[in-house]
């Protein structure tokens, strides 16, 4: 499975990701947030999305662990990946048909979104 995972860059940014190149996504408190991060299996594949002034997909990351001691705080441990070559704004991912049906379109502030394969592809540009 894919996912988009939302950050403020100016709390935790992309840049800082790739310079301590793993770290643990925590301090999700949205229900349905905290539901797709327990969901997450090692190798899935995650798109960084930075809220705020950006409003941008900027780069990508995998799933290393999830521990779910803690059921409405599960912990994901995430590795950094690579910046996007071409970043996507909120605007061009609003006007795309891909994802019409999207969390990410429908329920704007949710902070942990699925995406479906062409739609991490779009994203992404792999």
């Amino acid at each position: 499975m894919d996912y988009l995972l939302k950050t403020e860059p100016t709390v935790y940014s992309f840049a800082d990701l790739l310079r301590e190149g793993t770290t643990i996504w925590d301090g999700v408190t949205n229900p349905a947030a905290v539901k797709h991060l327990r969901e997450m299996h090692p190798g899935d594949r995650l798109v960084i999305y930075h809220t705020g002034d950006e409003k941008s997909a900027v780069g990508t990351a995998t799933v290393v662990s999830v521990d779910p001691a803690d059921p409405k705080n599960p912990k994901v441990k995430i590795k950094a990946g690579k910046a996007l070559a071409q970043p996507r704004t909120l605007s061009e991912i609003k006007a795309h048909a891909l994802f019409a049906d999207s969390p990410l379109v429908r329920q704007g502030r949710l902070s942990v979104v699925p995406l479906n394969a062409k739609q991490f592809a779009w994203l992404t540009g792999e």
